[in-house]
Formats: C-alpha cells, sequence, structure tokens
C-alpha cells in the first residue's frame, strides 16, 4: 500500500517560517511606532499664551501641575478643566490638554512666579531646560532608528545572500522535499507485482550500497532512470523504494516546481537542488512529471517557454557535471515519454529507460492482497476472481476500488466485506454514482432492449469476449452498460475478433431497429467506438483488400495515453476516398451481422429484456441460464507453414482497441 505522504521534519520547517518575517513581527512593529508616535507627541510643545493670561488660569485653579523649565513654563489642565474655557483663543493654544508661555530671566529670578503659585496654591515643580529639548528629540528619533536596526539585522543580510536561506532564497531555493529514512520506509517488498522494473532497478540498490564493487571493474552505473508509465501505476513508489532498500535519503520534487513567472528562478532551483543532493550523497533524487519541465526545445509541442528551456538546459548540464565518483542517482518519472528532449534522453543523462505498465492478472491479485490485508473479507470474497475482472486497472485504481468496498460496508454497518460489496464498488469506479430514477417505464425497456442487443450479440458470437455483467441501473452518464470480459489476457487478436467487436458494439443499434424500426440518438458513443475500431482496422493494422499490407498515419495514439496526436496525413485524397469506402464497408457489415443474430435469436432478446426489466442487473451465470448453452469459442488456427529452423519476426503488438 502506498504509504501517506511525509511532512518535511520539524527543523525544516521552522527554518522555513524563521527565514522570513511573519505577519505577527509587523503587527508589533506597527503597534510599537503607534506607541512610540503616541508618546513622541505628548512630549511635544504646547502651545504659547501670554504670561498674564497663564497667572489667570492658575488663579482660576485650572491646572493641576505646573512645570518651570528656566524661561518656559509649562501647565497641564485638571481633567475637564480645558473644555470648560469659554475663551477661543486660549483653547487653540492648547496640546494634549497643556499650554505653556515665557518669562523673562529676570522675572524667573525674581521669584515672583513661585509666590503667586504657592499663593494660588499650585503644584509645580522645576526641570533642567536641557531635558526639555532631549527628550523629545530622542523620542522622535527612536522610531527611524528602529527602522533602520530592522533593516540592518534582518533584511540586509538576507539581500545580500539570496542562496543562503534568507529572504530572496526561499523563492530561488529549491523547493525538493527530503523523506526521513528511519520513517515509513518503502522496500521492494512493499511494491506489489512490477518484478521486471525491480530487477531493473537492482543495479541502482547495489550501486547505492556499494560502489566500489562497480568501480573496480571500471563500470559506471547510470547517472539517470526515466520511469514510463500510465498514471497510477506506482512510479512514485517504485522511486522511494529504491532508497528504502540502499538506505540512502531520498528527495522529491514536481516538474512544474521549478517553473514560475520570473526569469532564471528554475536554474536557481535546479541548482540549489543538484547541490544538495551532492552534499548528501550517496542519495536519490526523484523528478516526478518530467515532461513539464523536459518538453522538447523549439518543436512548439506544448507551447514555448524560455524560462522552461532555461531550467532543462540547467537540468542538463547538472547531469552532465557529476563526477564518476559521485553516488547520485536521478531517477525521473513521466506519462509523456514522447514529448521529451532528445538531450535528456541520450546516454550519459537518462541512460535506462524503465517501462511501468498496468498490471497483469497476478499483478492485480498481489496489488488486492496489498490493499485488503487491514480489512477483514467475507468467506465469499474470491480476490483472483476480483482481479481477473478489473482488466485494466493501475494500482491506484484497485486501492481505489478497495477503499470503496469498504465505504459501501461501513454505511451498511456490515462486520466484513463481502463479494457485492466489491461489485458494487466496481460499479462505482467503473461508471460513477447511481442516480436517481429518470426513466419512464417506456424509455426503461428501451434501455433494456439496447443493453440486451449487446449482450446477446457477444454471447452468440464465439470470437467476443462473454458477457459478465448487464445493467440497466443509471449511472454517471450512462443509462445502462454492458461489460464484457475476456476470460484471460490476450496481447495479439486477429480480424475475426475485430469484426466480431464491431458487431459486438452495434448490437444495441440493431437491436432498437428490430424492435422499434428505427434507430435512437443513444447511439453515439457506440458509433464513435464503431468507427474508431474499423478506421484503425483499416489504416493502422491492414485489415483490408482494397488498401492491402499498408499503414496510414491519420493520427498516431499513444500507448499510455488512449488519446490520438494528430499530425498530417501522407496519402492522396483517391486513397482517403477509398479508406472512408472500407470503414463504412465494416461498419454496415457489422450491423447487418448483429441485427440478423437478433432477428434469427428474437426469443433470447425477449426472455433477456423480461429479466432485466424485473433485476435490473444480470451477472454471467444468470446470463448464461437464460440463455442456455453458450457456443463454443473457436480454436486459434496454426500457421500454414511452420519452419523450425527460422528466426522469428519480431512485431510490435497492436494498440488496443
Amino acid at each position: 500500500m502506498p504509504p501517506p505522504r511525509e511532512q518535511p521534519p520539524p527543523g525544516r520547517q521552522r527554518r522555513r517560517q524563521e527565514s522570513m518575517p511573519g505577519g505577527w513581527l509587523w503587527v508589533m512593529i506597527l503597534v510599537l511606532l503607534g506607541g512610540i508616535m503616541y508618546f513622541t507627541l505628548g512630549f511635544s510643545s504646547a502651545g504659547q499664551i501670554d504670561y498674564s493670561v497663564f497667572l489667570k488660569l492658575a488663579e482660576e485653579q485650572k491646572f493641576a501641575r505646573v512645570v518651570i523649565r528656566g524661561t518656559r513654563i509649562v501647565g497641564e489642565f485638571k481633567t475637564g478643566e480645558a473644555d470648560k474655557l469659554a475663551d477661543d483663543n486660549i483653547k487653540k493654544h492648547i496640546r494634549y490638554n497643556k499650554i505653556e508661555t515665557n518669562i523673562t530671566a529676570a522675572e524667573q529670578q525674581s521669584g515672583n512666579l513661585t509666590r503667586q503659585l504657592n499663593e494660588y496654591r499650585v503644584n509645580y515643580r522645576f526641570e533642567d531646560e536641557a531635558g526639555a529639548w532631549l527628550g523629545p528629540l530622542f523620542m522622535f528619533l527612536l522610531p527611524t532608528l528602529i527602522l533602520i536596526g530592522i533593516f540592518v539585522f534582518f533584511l540586509l543580510p538576507r539581500f545580500r545572500d539570496p542562496l543562503g536561506g534568507g529572504f530572496l532564497s526561499n523563492y530561488v531555493k529549491s523547493p525538493a522535499r527530503r523523506y526521513d529514512k528511519t520513517k515509513m520506509r518503502v522496500t521492494f517488498d512493499d511494491v506489489a507485482d512490477m518484478t521486471a522494473a525491480k530487477s531493473e532497478l537492482q543495479e541502482i540498490v547495489d550501486f547505492l550500497k556499494s560502489p566500489e564493487k562497480f568501480q573496480r571493474l571500471g563500470a559506471q552505473i547510470p547517472k539517470g532512470v526515466l520511469l514510463i508509465g500510465p498514471p497510477g501505476t506506482g512510479k512514485t513508489l517504485l522511486a522511494r523504494a529504491v532508497a528504502g532498500e540502499a538506505g540512502v535519503p531520498f528527495f522529491s520534487i514536481s516538474g512544474s516546481e521549478f517553473i514560475q513567472m520570473f526569469v532564471g528562478v528554475g536554474a536557481s532551483r535546479v541548482r540549489d537542488m543538484f547541490r544538495t543532493a551532492k552534499d548528501n550523497a550517496p542519495c536519490l533524487l526523484f523528478i516526478d512529471e518530467i515532461d513539464a519541465v523536459g518538453r522538447m526545445r523549439g518543436a512548439g509541442v506544448g507551447g514555448g517557454s524560455d524560462e522552461r528551456e532555461q531550467t532543462l538546459n540547467q537540468i542538463l548540464s547538472e547531469m552532465d557535471g557529476f563526477q564518476p565518483n559521485e553516488s547520485v542517482i536521478v531517477i525521473a518519472a513521466t506519462n509523456r515519454p514522447d514529448v521529451l528532449d532528445s538531450a535528456l534522453l541520450r546516454p550519459g543523462r537518462f541512460d535506462r529507460h524503465v517501462t511501468v505498465d498496468r498490471p497483469n492478472w497476478q499483478g492485480r491479485l498481489d496489488i488486492l492482497k496489498v490493499h485488503t490485508r487491514n480489512k477483514p473479507l467475507g468467506d465469499d470474497v474470491n480476490l483472483e476472481q476480483v482481479a481477473r475482472k478489473m482488466i485494466g486497472m493501475t494500482g491506484a485504481d484497485l486501492r481505489n476500488l478497495a477503499n470503496e468496498a469498504a465505504l459501501i460496508a461501513t454505511r451498511e454497518n456490515k462486520n466484513r466485506l463481502d463479494r457485492k460489496d466489491f461489485e458494487r464498488a466496481a460499479d462505482r469506479v467503473l461508471m460513477g454514482p447511481k442516480r436517481d430514477e429518470i426513466l419512464t417505464p417506456e424509455g426503461k425497456r428501451r434501455t433494456a432492449y439496447h443493453e440486451a442487443g449487446h449482450a446477446l450479440v457477444s454471447w452468440l458470437l464465439p470470437e467476443c469476449d462473454p458477457p459478465q455483467k448487464v445493467s440497466i441501473i443509471p449511472r454517471g452518464q450512462v443509462l445502462g452498460v454492458t461489460f464484457n470480459v475476456p476470460d484471460e489476457e490476450r496481447y495479439h487478436h486477429g480480424m475475426d475478433y475485430f469484426k466480431a467487436r464491431l458487431a459486438l458494439i452495434m448490437g444495441g443499434r440493431a437491436a432498437d431497429r428490430l424492435v422499434y424500426n428505427q434507430p435512437f440518438s443513444g447511439h453515439e458513443n457506440d458509433l464513435k467506438q464503431a468507427t474508431r475500431l474499423a478506421r484503425y482496422m483499416v489504416t493502422h493494422w491492414g485489415m483490408s483488400d482494397k488498401l492491402g499490407p499498408m499503414s496510414f498515419r491519420i493520427g498516431e495514439e499513444h500507448i499510455f495515453l488512449g488519446k490520438e496526436l494528430q499530425e498530417p496525413r501522407d496519402f492522396s485524397e483517391d486513397t482517403a476516398k477509398v479508406i472512408d469506402e472500407e470503414v463504412q464497408r465494416l461498419l454496415r457489415e457489422a450491423d447487418d451481422r448483429a441485427y440478423d443474430l437478433l432477428q434469427v435469436n428474437r426469443d433470447k432478446l425477449d426472455r433477456l429484456v423480461e429479466e432485466l426489466l424485473v433485476k435490473e442487473e444480470l451477472y454471467k451465470e444468470e446470463i448464461d441460464q437464460i440463455l442456455g448453452q453458450k457456443p463454443e469459442r473457436p480454436e486459434a488456427p496454426l500457421p500454414a507453414d511452420t519452419d523450425t529452423n527460422s528466426h522469428p519476426v519480431i512485431s510490435p503488438a497492436p494498440a488496443p482497441a
């Protein structure tokens, strides 16, 4: 079972948080500045009035205290007394509940002021005249000094050292995550199936453990390993298992994390990543989805970006810069090897290419055992049977299947997972959740005839994969579905299989024509599949007598993506017309074949529909019981001429239809 994604070590998290002043620090600075400004303004000079007016206010007992600073006299009003003043000329000189005046030095020395203040019973005190301006001056300069200190001690070192872990280095520093080998250690034992891929990577493990064994004979281990396969097949888990087997540090990063809007950031992150890897050698560096940064340069595939190309150039130069004694292995993963730059794939960079394909039924069985080892299973659960039916599923799909089965059993308060839970989970994963009843009784009958047409044609044709399940329960985007699963996995199919497959696809349309004398709009998806298959038979597999053994480039299909990449065609308009005619002929033959089969076996079609309307879902055993004895599958004919002394001709397997 793939372990959950680990978090960076606590020390590294603290370093990231402390590398840039947080929001709380800025709040404290603003509060401090506000307080300083308040006190600074509080100590600023008050407005000045005439000496006689000041004495009159003192006589009226308006002041709480008076401060004498040489020839300057500051009076602080009692609470509320300043608001009671009627003279607006006096009010406009009040600053922060204070007012001041000046007297001559002679009057100050005469002592008349103190006598009058004693007479008026006003509290007063003397202060040094120097403190009168030193204090406000210091408080005025203090905010500036604090800002300068923040810049010098916090920000200036970070601007000086952009790669040393400071302000800018958080942006240009590599975001590669390091997984601690002592926590959540993954080994080859935790990776189910993938026997061929694990054997390819065993040399990497041996080199990381004891590099001197290889260097003794002058051998050099591959600098890079490229894992190629569809999503969900376990490429990341396999890379972590290599690090776990060797017991070395494991750094992981996604290709998209190199690309930023600022020029040069990606290249800086690449330099920092490889420098960190070399400092921790021997170690393993894993780059997931490398096609995000490793696309062909200047080819226009996926758009052009100078920043992306500069980042790729830096990766190429860093991988060339490895010394033979540096035990750093780069493992990259992608599901788009067709768009990678050729310089990235050449020997000396990614020397070894390992294909991680979808598992066969034995591999699916091993993966299911891993994902169900902590789940109690009922006695009726046969994991081998489940694994054989789930053709094309990856490890991630099987993990999701087991989890959905556990969720379904939990909703019903079961203590164990039974066979029904896995069947309902498969329906949910493959077709989506069950929809509300949206069909009228007549619409439900039409759907039943359509799906029964598919099932009956595939049951009557021995070359077809047998029907495993027929359902008329609306799920996801479909109103019904027929599952056809082969008894065994096959990788080579003949023309008879594909012609039977075309008849199977056209079976639903043929049933509607037979029963309702017209086709319906719900055949759109069937027609798309049939047309695509017939065009492949004509243009890719040479299954047309008119065109002969030729392949025509109409669209290259990626084996892992299941999508076509449109390319210019390399044949004439006359040939294109012949291709269309041959495709049309194959489709018409399949439609007529399906119609004739259903017309002859109309009684079986009606029986199947009636059972579907009652049960809504029929499985293989129920279908066989309703229809009777299934026709025998013909054996594959032997080649006409067999020469045991000749060398075998190796040809690639046809793309899956």
